[in-house]
């Protein structure tokens, strides 16, 4: 099951990021005089441009999907990167040469190299890329076999020689660190900052160049998912990503050229607002949203809680679904489809999920458990075989799909039902709520406990007041209005109640 788990999960991530086009993502608008495109230039190895730039079999590099993230009726990328080749052997081979025959006052050449640079410098094949080692001014005299002769220079010296080669053109330098491998020691994937990446560093600082920090930003980000959801990246080796892979590497190239202290740069750059997406079952969203049978979910009260003009909010959720069926339906890939890095995505399910797995009603429901285990059924709605996996499961899927998307997920355990015993609301803590709890650790997603904060409330104001006041007599599951804005305030109360939430920056105040 684990080996099946780990499968599900590594195609899941590698078909999330498959966004043709990401127009309403900030793009980057860097202004030229006159109304000619401004061009910025790539150089680099492979994990810039894999061969073509067609990606060969799952493996792509970032500059391929650079143009995405900006206004193409401003600027123009010319990927010039080529696999397999280093800062010694891009010189050596006349591609720098071209690509300064073609570079003009204003223009940005971004160069990213190191992956080839290790092998000690010779005449050999396996030396014919190599380097020496740091930022000295040290060099190594080889003679060819045709009687030819060549001075190999230090990785340091060949990055200030594009520095300064771009800088008499009149363009804008910029070093990118190499982003990182697909290896992991310790649960931490292995850096850069003490090699090549330290010496992309001192290049950019000593040639007056804007550095991105490459390297570490992406880094960061393999940490926080882990080995799991990053295996999902590379397909093939452990250098080269796939087409998710090198997206998340384009958007974090972008997010390096925000940091950069360049004023012109930084008024081109407008604040992407990004959105919080709600997805769930019909206490999120009862039928249409539009109070049918005066019946709501919190998702439709939560709003005027945000700053709108900082986020946005949209409210996916559909009544039936349990967290089974909002994917296998295609509604979670609807919402995937839109999510872009910096989004955020809070889910509630559960009160579905308890139903019969293979019923010929609506065949919705899941294992109850936030384990890994597995039943294979046949549906008699969709008329085919299924495997159907924990509630725990379901939600760790999405949690794993919205990082894999650059998101932030959020979980909250289901809201109470009107349901009570001795004077005090059930809760699911035992249940649903635990194996949410559960499913939101073990995937390091953000929890809200928002069953119990609703149901601290309930029994603080009485069964009686909330029957009369939250629901109406005939349903024990969906509140009336004056229920749902109760619940969202609760779901508030939940974000507010963990300074780690992101979504706190976003509240009114």
């Amino acid at each position: 099951m684990k080996q099946k788990n780990r499968q599900s999960i590594s195609k899941a991530i590698m078909f999330v990021m498959i966004i043709v086009a990401i127009p309403s993502f900030a793009f980057l608008h860097i202004s030229s005089e006159g109304s000619e495109k401004t061009k910025i230039y790539l150089i680099g190895d492979s994990t810039v441009r894999n061969q073509s730039g067609e990606g060969g079999p799952g493996q792509w590099g970032w500059g391929t999907f650079l143009q995405d993230f900006f206004d193409s009726t401003k600027v123009e990328i010319h990927n010039h990167a080529m696999a397999g080749r280093s800062t010694r052997t891009f010189i050596k081979e006349g591609r720098w040469e071209k690509v300064m025959e073609s570079l003009r006052p204003g223009d940005y050449v971004i160069m990213q190299f190191g992956h080839n640079e290790g092998s000690q410098p010779d005449t050999t094949r396996a030396g014919y890329r190599g380097v020496l080692r740091g930022m000295g001014d040290e060099t190594k005299e080889l003679t060819w076999p045709d009687g030819s002769q060549e001075t190999v220079y230090t990785y340091g010296w060949y990055l200030m020689k594009f520095i300064q080669d771009a800088k008499s053109k009149g363009a804008h330098p910029i070093v990118a660190s190499m982003i990182p491998r697909n290896k992991f020691q310790d649960g931490s994937v292995e850096r850069a900052n003490m090699d090549f990446g330290l010496w992309a560093k001192e290049a950019a600082k000593k040639g007056g160049a804007g550095f991105v920090d490459l390297n570490g930003i992406v880094a960061d980000q393999y940490d926080k998912w882990g080995q799991e959801v990053v295996k999902g990246l590379f397909e093939k080796d452990h250098t080269h990503t796939n087409e998710a892979g090198a997206r998340i590497n384009a958007w974090s190239v972008i997010q390096g050229l925000k940091s950069l202290k360049d004023e012109k740069l930084l008024s081109l750059l407008p604040a992407k607002k990004p959105t919080l997406y709600l997805i769930g079952d019909s206490t999120v969203k009862n039928g249409q949203g539009d109070g049918a049978g005066g019946l709501w979910g919190w998702g439709d009260y939560i709003s005027p809680f945000f700053d709108r003009e900082k986020i946005k909010v949209e409210n996916h959720a559909l009544g039936g679904t349990s967290s089974r069926t909002f994917q296998t339906y295609g509604l979670w890939q609807k919402v995937l489809d839109k999510l872009e890095p910096g989004d955020y995505v809070i889910m509630q399910f559960g009160h579905n999920d308890s139903s019969p797995l293979d019923d010929e009603a609506r065949a919705r429901g899941t294992i109850r458990s936030a384990g890994l285990e597995a039943q294979h059924i046949y549906n008699p709605i969709t008329k085919q075989q299924e495997t159907v996996y924990s509630y725990g499961q379901y939600l760790r899927n999405m949690i794993l799909d919205a990082k894999a998307k650059g998101a932030t997920a959020i979980v909250c355990s289901l809201v109470p039902r009107n349901s009570w015993n001795d004077g005090k609301v059930n809760r699911a803590s035992e249940g649903y709520g635990l194996w949410a709890q559960e499913a939101a650790e073990n995937s390091e997603a953000i929890f809200i406990d928002l069953n119990a904060i609703i149901a601290d409330a309930y029994d603080s104001k009485g069964e009686a007041y909330v029957r009369q006041h939250y629901f109406n007599t005939e349903d024990h599951t969906h509140t009336i209005e004056e229920g749902a804005k109760f619940n969202a305030e609760a779901v508030v109360k939940g974000i507010q109640l963990d300074e780690r939430n992101p979504l706190n920056v976003f509240l009114k105040k």
